[in-house]
């Protein structure tokens, strides 16, 4: 089983892109972010004719987060409760035998604005829900776009970069504190000296000097753990294809063996 999680910046601009995706890459289960559309506006059929069903937490203009599969996801929550005022953010589904959590996290915008404590109350509050929700022995996951470089080596700037917005020991000590829950990095677990990014600026030739960062992320429990056999940040689709211009995120996946 392949699972994914990608945040496309903009449904209705990368639509034709993420279809082209799918179709190349085939996953099972995909998180999304991003997609700036209210719910009542997904293209679910578009999705259908490749043979995939939606669940949604849309957001008008900005925000909104959505698990496509391959069969009909069972909603559990959407949105973070006693955050909504941050938008939607939180999608949590069961479906192919997982629960199934998509994150789009707050960006925080610098360390001295004022959404940046209110970033870290929410992933506080994260940590929270997921610790009374989540048993650590079950098979869950928890991707998506944290927002957060969790180490030095996730960051282009390396330890240059510590302090700065996604490089924070506040920020890095809530990434820890969702670890504590009984979750894993499958990257960083798949590949302990992996260089890869997510994600890069549009601006500045970002991607092509290699000045990126690691934040689109997939946590999971030791019973999925187990069953990785592969983890892919797919650079080739942070590249234009087709003409089409792809989100400033790659999308990031992983293979499961049976259970």
């Amino acid at each position: 089983m392949r699972i994914a999680t990608w945040n496309v910046n903009g449904l209705r601009a990368r639509l034709d892109y993420v279809c082209l995706w799918l179709e190349a890459r085939q996953p099972d289960v995909v998180g999304l972010q991003e997609l700036k559309l209210e719910t009542d506006a997904f293209p679910h059929e578009r999705f259908a004719e490749l043979g995939y069903v939606a669940a949604v937490h849309g957001q008008k203009s900005w925000n909104g987060v959505a698990v496509l599969s391959r069969e009909a996801a069972e909603v559990q929550q959407a949105g973070l409760p006693r955050q909504e005022a941050f938008g939607a953010r939180l999608l949590d589904v069961t479906v192919a035998g997982l629960r199934f959590v998509t994150l789009y996290c707050p960006n925080g915008k610098s360390v001295d604005h004022d959404d940046f404590p209110q970033k870290l109350a929410w992933f506080d509050a994260l940590a929270g829900w997921v610790a009374a929700n989540i048993k650590p022995d079950t098979p869950a996951v928890l991707v998506g776009d944290y927002n957060i470089a969790p180490a030095a080596a996730d960051s282009w700037l390396g330890a240059k970069g510590d302090g700065e917005l996604f490089h924070t020991e506040a920020e890095r000590a809530r990434f820890e504190a969702l670890l504590a829950c009984g979750f894993v990095d499958f990257y960083r677990t798949h590949l302990p000296e992996g260089r890869d990014f997510s994600w890069w600026d549009y601006r500045g030739g970002a991607f092509h000097r290699g000045h990126g960062l690691r934040i689109d992320l997939m946590l999971g429990t030791e019973a999925v753990a187990r069953r990785v056999t592969d983890v892919v940040i797919d650079r080739d689709f942070r590249k234009k294809q087709d003409g089409l211009t792809a989100s400033d995120h790659a999308p990031v996946y992983a293979d499961l063996r049976d259970a």
